[in-house]
């Protein structure tokens, strides 16, 4: 289901956050730069309390003892303070801030058809359609997970194409990589890389066939250009459940699994979700 708060109407109140303990979650490794996750510690609390990005929930983890959020920073956020709402359960709210450092991306020139560069109109018009369709996708909120966050890789082979490179296409410059690229043969087995459900499936302009899976509590994972889809919306997945094959459908150079994930609606490092 999609979910968007309501404001809040007491006033906010400021406070800085501390560092969660190392040992709290090991699972999204920190790294607080745009396209990486924030683990900021709220402290202790008898039941979770809800935090926000502006308006976005954001994923809360944790016990009595104590809570953190995590927080997907976009890779458009610029270096600086970051804000996080917090809200308890006894609707009392408070804000709290966190560092974002900067990191510098690589860049990388790709030769693809002018077709899928510049679009006619009538390409144009289902892009604009399918980009509609996946921000309802992207919003999903359902509960939280109750695993680690530890993630599989979901195809074997190499790494490709790193997460947050800025891709050229034909001279023209276009957004960040948000995905990790893993080249493999057609056909291979992808998998789910933790426990999901299946909220979307279909055959979209540049990402060909497409799955999205909902980990829960905001994290995502969409796996792109499939030469087979496996699976239905609704279905439920364990980690290692066989989500499709790899493909060349979409926009490609050749087979490869791309591989996003999005954490309150922000597309974050795979890496950060996986053991090496």
């Amino acid at each position: 289901m999609i979910f968007v708060p309501g404001l809040a109407t007491l006033a906010p109140r400021w406070a800085v956050a501390q560092p969660a303990a190392s040992t709290d979650l090991p699972w999204p490794r920190e790294s607080a730069v745009p396209g990486g996750v924030a683990h900021v510690a709220l402290g202790a609390a008898p039941e979770r309390p809800a935090a926000f990005n502006g308006d976005v929930p954001v994923l809360v983890l944790g016990g009595p003892a104590g809570w953190t959020a995590l927080v997907g920073i976009a890779l458009s956020a610029e270096p600086g303070t970051g804000r996080i709402r917090l809200r308890s359960a006894d609707g009392r709210e408070r804000e709290l801030a966190y560092t974002i450092e900067p990191k510098r991306y690589t860049e990388q020139h790709l030769k693809v058809s002018p077709r899928t560069v510049d679009l006619s109109p009538e390409d144009l018009a289902r892009h604009e359609r399918e980009r509609a369709h996946q921000q309802g996708v992207i919003a999903t909120l359902s509960a939280p997970p109750t695993v680690p966050l530890q993630m599989r890789q979901p195809t074997p082979g190499r790494r490709s194409s790193s997460f947050g490179l800025r891709r050229f296409f034909n001279g023209q410059p276009r957004n960040p990589h948000s995905g990790m690229d893993i080249a493999a043969p057609t056909g291979t087995a992808v998998i789910a890389p933790m426990p999901a459900t299946v909220i979307d499936a279909g055959n979209y302009f540049f990402n060909g066939n497409t799955v999205w899976l909902d980990h829960g509590g905001g994290l995502l994972s969409m796996m792109c250009h499939l030469s087979r889809i496996r699976v239905k919306n609704g279905d439920r997945l364990a980690v290692g459940d066989r989500v499709g094959d790899v493909g060349a459908t979409g926009r490609v150079t050749g087979p490869h699994l791309h591989w996003t994930i999005t954490l309150n609606r922000a597309s974050v490092d795979p890496a950060l979700f996986l053991a090496s």
